[in-house]
């Protein structure tokens, strides 16, 4: 379990408070807007109202003592900016701030944040990839280059051996693991034999995904 402080409360710093409440932290949710911290109190441990930029009331709060520190401010880019500094200057440890905007990442940087999220960015770069193919059903970027691919079986592999296809040789990919009725088989061994039922999780270049799978 960790402590979480999470500035601002609107649609996504909201959602990112309800996982983080599923997945059992403490959380400390700040927002300007009485409303939105009402709305938000059955989803975090505690909540107040305040305003962020205002260095004596971030100082209140310790953000020393907090683990992370989340900064999902909407629509107002210069309170995120003065957020994030002033965090960093009162000694928070791991600043994580949202950007909305093609060209925020590297300010927020500049300023105290150690990570930045770009929530439409990245989920219209999924989107574009998971619709437009026919064969990849889900994928998690790793790095700029690496995914892990949930694909379709191609019919052509169907009763063939992982040994037999030997893609990792010809395409650069690795089959890291095999699902089939919606268990995942990290197992794989090269005399494995694929079958109808089964989705791939790929790991590689997209490039050498669009190869191997004609995408």
């Amino acid at each position: 379990m960790k402590s979480v402080l999470l500035i601002g409360l609107g649609r996504f710093g909201k959602h990112i408070a309800i996982q983080l409440n599923k997945l059992g932290h403490e959380v400390l949710g700040i927002d300007t807007s009485e409303e939105r911290v009402n709305d938000a109190m059955d989803i975090v441990t505690d909540a107040k109202i305040g305003d962020s930029t205002n260095e004596a009331f971030l100082r209140t709060l310790g953000v020393r003592n907090f683990d992370i520190c989340y900064v999902t401010i909407s629509n107002d880019f210069q309170s995120s900016l003065e957020t994030t500094y002033l965090l960093k200057e009162l000694g928070a440890g791991f600043i994580i701030a949202r950007a909305e905007r093609d060209g925020q990442e590297r300010f927020l940087l500049r300023n105290g944040a150690d990570k930045v999220v770009y929530p439409e960015k990245q989920i219209a770069k999924w989107a574009a990839i998971r619709y437009s193919s026919d064969h990849i059903l889900d994928y998690i970027e790793l790095d700029s280059s690496h995914s892990l691919y949930e694909v379709t079986m191609p019919d052509s592999w169907i009763g063939k051996s992982i040994i037999q296809l030997d893609i990792r040789k010809k395409y650069d990919l690795n089959i890291i693991g095999l699902k089939q009725n919606n268990d995942m088989d990290f197992m794989v061994k090269p005399e494995t034999v694929l079958t109808k039922d089964m989705t791939l999780l790929v790991l590689g270049e997209y490039k050498a995904l669009q190869k191997c799978f004609r995408i």
